[in-house]
């Protein structure tokens, strides 16, 4: 069975930095991808960043290009998200989510439970 569980979310001040962290399990790590995603009240949930584990090529939506890493300890089976410079609009529950290739939410198959990160202006 396929378990993803996320943890790291909390209240930063605007500027500051949280690292959240997704441990997978019931799966061949390599075989899969694990993107984040999050989602603000009354908004769309959107894609944050996303991890192939096989080879660690990672791609960014663009909000957060330079500010957020994603990174992966296959030992772990763990996948970090990496987040500096946060701002108050980077304020959302946090979800990270696997499946075969990075895709949008729709297309994702298998979801963590979310994580707050609240960034306080």
């Amino acid at each position: 069975e396929v378990q993803l569980q996320a943890s790291g979310g909390g209240l930063v001040q605007a500027g500051g930095f949280l690292r959240l962290s997704c441990a997978a399990s019931g799966f061949t790590f390599d075989d899969y991808v694990i993107g984040w995603f999050r989602q603000a009240p009354g908004k769309e949930r959107e894609g944050v960043a996303c991890i192939r584990n096989s080879d660690g090529a990672s791609y960014y939506g663009d909000a957060v290009k330079g500010r957020f890493t994603v990174y992966s300890d296959k030992a772990k089976k763990t996948v970090y998200l990496q987040m500096n410079s946060l701002k108050p609009e980077d304020t959302a529950v946090y979800y990270c989510a696997a499946d075969d290739h990075c895709g949008g939410y729709n297309y994702m198959g298998y979801w963590g439970q979310g994580t707050q990160v609240t960034v306080s202006s």
